[in-house]
């Protein structure tokens, strides 16, 4: 009898993950506690998987050999609780997929940038000719890109809920961009299991393989002090000169690596901000490391467009620059967008909190932001945070929250959406609060 694959979610990932069971000859199904979209019913339906929408049937569930969970599925869940008493073996797409691949595994993880990273890391490794996909947390599903697809590299973002899903996975080479508190609710509020989370990139690696990490990051540093990671290690930095690695000097990138050597000057990337200098040097070192040429890094790093809704400069109204930073769901992105811009700054942020501290945003906020436009259900700590340094304005809603910001910002001024919040309060996820933004700035 087919061992039995049951996956929870049928999402991107879920319906990936049940694509390639199927053809691994398994007996599938999926199972989802919400809704699931028609398109994804039509792909299961067309391979002819069984699965089920807004319920979990015990009995269809609990007797499987092992479980596939989307990340978006919290531990507590009582569905995980009772497949854990029973023994199953519960793993990510990540974890499940990989086993059906040779490809050279590129892993990218960190609190803040790892989608930019990714992205930039797959234009170098495309543009210089190598068979690469992209997938993980961005992207197309890694689980099905092995079912249709024969690469010899995957560019893998990888969140702290997938990688708690993963156990004989091995990254060939992994980045660690940086570590700040973030989902702290399903880590029981305690930011060391965070860590921990993030530093499972590293699990299973060998001398062979090549960890790239921040070394001004304190929290990482730490962190590698206590653990035996077997990787050759090779650091970044935008404050110290190093022998092996990255870092900047005299506002130029420098790599060292051996015999490799590479430098560029920062006004030619096409990513601006210190922010994007560290996610360069991360994505340059994967790229030297694989043998990807001097100029090609070069041409890749000045042509590369960045992503949608990571401080995407939208259009000008009036000579007030609109910046659609919807992807910042924590304080840090918040910071980091702040550093980056010189101008004055109308902020619209606000959402589903994460049990935010808006201490470390004040300072910036009293240099550079004339005014926060509060946006979500209940914007009570945003402006109590606020309120004594700047003006804050209360809406609850992206044409009102646009239109507010437009009133108040002057020619030569930015109104930058950088939310530090999740966006479930009002709208399906970030993408559709950053596509709300950019609706309501053509309706000016």
């Amino acid at each position: 009898m087919n061992k039995r694959i049951v996956i929870l979610g049928g999402g991107i990932s879920g319906v990936g993950a049940a694509i390639l069971a199927k053809k691994q000859s398994f007996d599938v199904f999926v199972s989802d506690f919400g809704k699931i979209s028609e398109e994804n019913k039509k792909l299961l339906s067309n391979e002819g998987i069984n699965f089920e929408e807004e319920k979990h049937t015990y009995e269809l569930i609990l007797n499987a050999d092992e479980i596939i969970k989307s990340p978006g599925i919290p531990d507590n869940a009582p569905i995980i609780v009772s497949a854990k008493e029973k023994s199953i073996s519960i793993i990510s797409e990540i974890e499940f997929a990989s086993r059906y691949t040779n490809a050279k595994m590129i892993c990218i993880t960190g609190s803040n940038g790892k989608t930019t990273t990714t992205e930039l890391t797959y234009h170098i490794y495309k543009k210089a000719g190598l068979n690469v996909a992209m997938a993980g947390n961005v992207g197309k599903s890694f689980a099905l890109q092995v079912a249709k697809g024969n690469y010899d590299y995957f560019i893998l973002e990888l969140s702290s809920f997938q990688l708690d899903g993963m156990f004989n996975f091995k990254a060939d080479v992994a980045i660690l961009l940086n570590i700040t508190p973030d989902h702290l609710n399903r880590y029981n509020n305690v930011f060391q299991n965070y860590i921990n989370s993030k530093f499972r990139i590293t699990q299973n690696m060998t001398e062979d393989d090549i960890f790239i990490y921040n070394e001004d990051d304190p929290i990482i540093l730490e962190e590698i002090k206590k653990r035996n990671i077997k990787a050759q290690k090779i650091p970044f930095s935008v404050k110290n000169e190093l022998e092996v690695g990255a870092y900047k000097k005299l506002e130029k990138i420098i790599i060292n690596i051996n015999s490799k050597h590479f430098n560029m000057e920062n006004s030619l990337l096409s990513l601006e901000g210190d922010h994007n200098v560290y996610n360069s040097m991360a994505a340059g070192i994967s790229g030297l490391v694989e043998g990807i040429s001097n100029q090609q890094l070069k041409k890749s790093f000045s042509d590369f467009a960045g992503v949608e809704h990571r401080l995407e400069k939208y259009i000008k109204v009036r000579g007030i620059q609109f910046i659609n930073d919807s992807k910042a769901t924590n304080v840090n992105s918040v910071w980091y967008a702040l550093q980056s811009i010189d101008d004055d700054i109308v902020l619209i942020m606000g959402g589903k909190e994460d049990g935010n501290n808006y201490s470390t945003l004040k300072d910036l906020v009293r240099q550079k932001v004339k005014a926060i436009v509060a946006m979500g259900v209940d914007n009570s700590k945003i402006i109590e945070a606020f309120k004594d340094i700047t003006k804050v304005y209360d809406t609850n809603s992206m044409e009102d929250a646009v239109n507010t910001s437009y009133k108040i910002a002057k020619h030569g001024d930015v109104v930058l959406l950088s939310p530090a919040c999740k966006s479930f309060d009002l709208f399906k996820n970030f993408e559709d609060r950053g596509k709300q933004f950019k609706q309501a700035v053509r309706n000016l």
